[in-house]
């Protein structure tokens, strides 16, 4: 007798029949409870999916459509953005807290299916056997089997079966079962299974299948363009217009298989559809597998008519190889895209091609693949446009060839771009027009910021944005303003695809028309301000001799770049050997044009030039920091229009001065400040997301003269530690524009104290002598420092110009200090109340909206295990003291706390009865996953393996329930997930099982076995393991054998009997 035994982790799928579908659960405080279902929607239910190994989420339920669990409601109002890899580390309200009862828990249906290296819709046709995905044998699976799994897909009906690998050779196992469904089942789970099989089957007979989708586009003359419509449960039904963008088409278009979005519909633009309206305020990322996975309004949900129905237009042609404008022509040929023979290329079809991608006129059409060799088919028709064609599909083709061509022959197209700056005096400066729908229109200034116009700049082949202008700075434009509002993030690469919707509808004239001025010149190799000088020549970057550049033309590149002044000029490739051409021009600079394009030019060079003799140049940086007693500490200056000025403090945070301090070349922001004016600045509500090059491309109120009367600081450490935490590592001072190590025999514990200091970490711990933390590069400090302790900053600590000592890097000093984060009365190291230190005073942090992100950068900052709850209402007793953060919001790239959005040092509306705790685990398993693993233990600093025969299954249980893992599968000996590295644990663990941390279990301070890495213990944990008893006397004994994601079926011998239900 076999009996499956369905065993999860810290998240489960109850009483949907299979374990790819049901009511959520999860494993919180060692006891199962749901989900409310608030705002549950398929970035959530893809996270559910994901974490238990499943197929795609296939649909996301609320009203507790598979019965009202019982228990704690755990999670409400979740918020997963869908990358994530488990459902706790989604953000969402303290756990427990909810406005919810029974009756509206969450569900998730998976897929126990999956199509691969086609589409979403079509694909080699792969089912979910235990934990792994086995392929399917073309000679067992038949109509009946292809319409369910589409309809398990959501992916509409069957259109071919195709056999003989038809989408390639699969891995791992073919199926052992054959598939008997009678065609009405739901999901291919609840079909019969015949045990034993007809055919002897391989890889070379996996089975594949193409359905006909979950989105069509209706009523626009091909299957790449019309009205929209989704499939759900089983009936067709439209998409509302409201707030419908190129973000939402793109989505559509990759679903279908189509080219690039080309352009979107409101208002029927299709005609109206009929039956139910879907989906409504569709709000896609881009990046989407299918619309489905998009935020909306919730099936069904809607204030809309058919009169605004939602359209698209994808091309059916695409160009590849060179950019958005310019490639190797490929046309969409039922499901392939084809490669187009020069020969039967033609003017009529290049302006065809170049009209559908929403690109300008044609430029030029080149033969020979001049964009390199295609790959599959070169069409076998020839087209006959006529050149007026909105569309390829509508031209006339003929069914013969006169010319026998092969991928030598892949014509090329290039087509000017669908953006544009006009009178601005070059290609690269002026008002922005784009092309849409035929007819070049301008952008309204409304929010229009460094972002946007950093897209344009990228769309159009030139240099970084250096300035945005607004107001219709270079003149008013006529016809349609056709954006008004762009609201790009600026990663973008088209203006088209920014977040901007209802193209042509504008509150705007054209005194408000954009610009944007990009750079015609870069410096590569070190920073935005300094590097090897490369000017766009055309379409290309060439770089400069150096003995054709001098101090004018180096006034004109930094002002280009909105740099300060030069402050050097390098020859001899000193930011090393560019590639590609020389300049064949010798600049001729007066030095007071704003541009490298307004230069005059010699047409012959005097000098022979080659790769060695690139110059550089070092300019003065944009930004600076002033009366802070050193170039990392200030107020904030920006230099624009030729004038430095401040940065207003409205809403300056410490993500805003880590970008200053990046720019700089400083350390880590360590302070933010607001100083008080008035003064005269530049810049207003500065928001950074803390990944910006400069602090110029933060979003920001735009650029204006302005009296402010707090005015931004920053305090950048001058100092780093290297090799292991922020608080611990090799020493590193920063020594004009580079950083340099110290010597061992030259730093004692008062310049250990300013450092620590310095970087907001607490006390000095231990100096560590003898390159500890490894040796460093480059230079080692040629000055000893004197510091008395109390600096605030090493910059202030004198030094002797003469050393000793002859050091080397053998001895760089490292030193630990203690963090600036801690958990207190939790005890252990890794579990308490949350304190951080702030100004030398240790103070709490307010539990609002404090979630498991957040939780995962102290546990991450403190070098503990993986957050394993966020806990609120002082758990670990109220502290006294400042509270120092309210309002905390972390993303996971955080690397400590205090980069966190807050609400501000010490603003909070909260008391202590509020404080907010952390539980880290001091335990993790490695090689595995989440659940399973070497087991290693936090032993002090360090991550230490454990011998497998000092480790029993109550020491097992614990560290399952610590990881939040249910219960042991199996305890695996001999290094059963390789072989770690570092000390294996000098202590004996003797839990009694019913720990909640593996800290608290009691240990023996010796050993009675001498163990190496062969022995280190590994434990699977019943998160992602299936597993079944076989031979046993009852169903509740017997061998177990264990199915792991790796592997197919390991036996382990050895008897157990489970008493209790699962």
């Amino acid at each position: 007798m076999v009996v499956m035994v369905a065993v999860y982790g810290s998240v489960r799928l109850v009483d949907g029949g299979s374990r790819c579908a049901g009511r959520v659960e999860v494993l919180h405080r060692g006891q199962w409870g749901t989900v409310c279902g608030d705002d549950w929607d398929m970035s959530d239910a893809a996270v559910v999916c994901r974490e238990l190994g499943c197929g795609e989420a296939v649909n996301a339920l609320g009203k507790s459509h598979f019965g009202s669990g019982s228990g704690p409601i755990w999670m409400d109002d979740v918020d997963c953005s869908g990358s994530e890899s488990r459902l706790k580390n989604c953000r969402s309200p303290v756990w427990g807290k909810h406005d919810c009862n029974e009756t509206h828990n969450s569900g998730v249906i998976c897929s126990g299916a999956r199509l691969v290296l086609g589409s979403r819709c079509s694909g080699r046709v792969e089912v979910l056997h235990g934990e792994s995905w086995a392929t399917v044998c073309d000679a067992d699976f038949n109509q009946q089997d292809a319409e369910v799994v589409c309809r398990e897909l959501g992916c509409g009906s069957p259109v071919e079966i195709l056999g003989a690998a038809a989408f390639g050779r699969g891995e791992g196992l073919v199926w052992s079962e054959e598939l008997q469904c009678r065609g009405n089942e739901s999901q291919i789970h609840f079909c019969p299974k015949s045990s034993s099989l007809k055919h002897n089957c391989s890889h070379d007979n996996d089975v594949g299948l193409v359905c006909s989708g979950s989105v069509r586009l209706v009523d626009g003359d091909s299957r790449c363009a019309g009205r929209v419509e989704v499939l759900y449960r089983g009936q067709w039904g439209s998409v509302c217009g409201n707030n419908w963008d190129m973000r939402d088409a793109a989505v559509v278009c990759r679903e279908l298989g189509c080219g690039e979005a080309v352009d979107t519909y409101h208002e029927s633009y299709f005609g109206s559809g009929s039956g139910p309206i879907w989906m409504d305020n569709v709000h896609c990322s881009g990046s989407e597998s299918t619309l489905r996975n998009c935020e909306s309004a919730g099936w069904g949900k809607h204030n809309c008519d058919h009169s605004k129905d939602a359209g698209v237009i994808c091309s059916g042609v695409r160009v590849v190889g060179g950019s958005h404008c310019s490639g190797r022509v490929e046309v969409l040929h039922g499901e392939s895209w084809v490669t187009v023979c020069d020969a039967d290329f033609n003017q009529q079809d290049a302006e065809v091609v170049c009209r559908e991608l929403g690109c300008g006129s044609l430029v030029e059409v080149l033969g020979a693949a001049a964009f390199g060799r295609g790959e599959g088919q070169v069409w076998s028709e020839k087209l006959q446009c006529r050149g007026t064609e909105s569309q390829i599909h509508f031209c006339p083709k003929s069914s013969s060839l006169k010319h026998n061509c092969s991928h030598d022959n892949d014509v090329g197209l290039v087509c000017a771009d669908s953006v544009r700056l006009v009178d601005g005096g070059s290609r690269c400066a002026g008002r922005v027009e784009v092309l849409h729908r035929g007819q070049w229109g301008t952008v309204c200034d409304d929010y229009w910021d460094m972002r946007d116009a950093a897209v344009v700049c990228r769309e159009l082949g030139c240099g970084e944005a250096i300035d945005a202008p607004r107001r219709a700075r270079f003149g008013s434009g006529s016809g349609p303003i056709w954006v008004e509002y762009a609201n790009c993030a600026g990663s973008e690469s088209s203006l088209k695809n920014c977040r901007s919707y209802d193209w042509g509808r504008q509150r705007c004239n054209h005194d408000e028309d954009a610009g944007a001025v990009c750079a015609e010149v870069r410096l590569v190799g070190r920073s935005h301000c300094s590097g090897r000088v490369e000017v766009l020549h055309g379409e290309s970057w060439v770089t400069v001799c150096d003995a054709d550049f001098n101090q004018q033309d180096a006034e004109v590149v930094c002002r280009e770049l909105g740099c300060g002044s030069p402050v050097e000029v390098l020859g001899a490739a000193a930011f090393g050997r560019g590639k590609g051409q020389v300049w064949p021009e010798e600049l001729q600079c007066r030095g007071n044009e704003s541009q490298i394009h307004f230069c005059p030019k010699s047409s012959s060079l005097k000098h022979n030039c080659s790769h060695d003799n690139y110059v550089g140049l070092v300019c003065a940086d944009s930004v600076r920091l002033v009366d802070g007693g050193h170039r990392c500490a200030g107020r904030v200056e920006v230099f624009y229009n030729r004038t430095w000025r401040s940065v207003c403090g409205k809403n300056w945070d410490i993500r805003d001065a880590a970008v200053v301090c990046r720019e700089l070349g400083c350390g880590e922001a360590v302070f933010k400040n607001v100083q008080f004016g008035p003064r005269s600045a530049w810049m207003d509500d500065v928001n950074c997301s803390g990944s910006e090059s400069s602090v110029k491309h933060c979003r920001s109120a735009g650029w204006v003269e302005q009296i402010c009367n707090r005015l931004a600081g920053v305090i950048c450490s001058g100092v780093r530690l290297v090799g292991r935490s922020r608080c611990s590592g090799r020493v590193e001072v920063l020594h004009g524009e580079s950083w340099v190590t110290v010597c061992d025999a030259d730093f004692d514990q008062q310049g250990a104290e300013v450092v620590c200091r310095e970087l907001g970490c607490g006390s000095p711990v231990e100096v560590l002598g003898a390159a500890a933390f490894g040796r460093g590069e480059g230079q080692v400090w040629s000055e000893e420092l004197q510091c008395r302790g109390t600096e605030s900053q090493i910059h202030f600590c004198p030094k002797s110009s003469s050393l000793k000592h002859n050091c080397s890097h053998d001895n760089d000093v490292g030193l630990v200090c203690s963090e600036s984060v801690r958990l207190v009365d939790g005890g252990s190291r890794c579990a308490g109340r949350v304190e951080v230190l702030h100004k030398g005073q240790w103070g709490t942090v307010c539990d609002d909206n404090w979630d498991m992100m957040d939780d995962a950068v102290v546990c991450r900052e403190l070098g503990c295990g993986e957050a394993v709850d966020a806990l609120s209402g002082a758990y670990f007793g109220s502290g006294s003291g400042p509270i120092w953060m309210d309002n905390v919001e972390c993303r996971e790239s955080e690397s400590i706390l205090k980069n966190c959005k807050s609400a501000g040092w010490g603003k909070h509306n909260c008391n202590h009865p509020k404080d907010a705790g952390v539980i880290c685990s001091r335990v993790r398993l490695v090689g595995g996953s989440h659940c399973s693993g070497r087991v290693e233990v936090l032993h002090g600093e360090s991550w230490v393996t454990v011998c497998d025969s000092d480790f029993d299954q109550q020491d097992a249980e614990v560290v399952c329930r610590e990881l939040g893992c249910g219960s042991p599968v199996e305890v695996l000996g001999a290094a059963a997930f390789g072989r770690g590295e570092g000390p294996v644990w000098s202590e004996e663990l003797q839990c009694r099982g019913n720990e909640s941390q593996i800290h608290f279990c009691p240990k023996s301070s010796s050993l009675k076995h001498n163990c190496s890495h062969d022995n280190d213990v590994g434990l699977a944990c019943s998160g992602h393991t299936q597993a079944r008893l076989m031979n046993g006397s009852d169903s509740c004994s017997g061998r177990v054998e264990l199915q792991y994601l790796s592997s197919s079926l390991a036996s382990h011998e050895g008897g157990v009997r489970l008493s209790g239900g699962m």
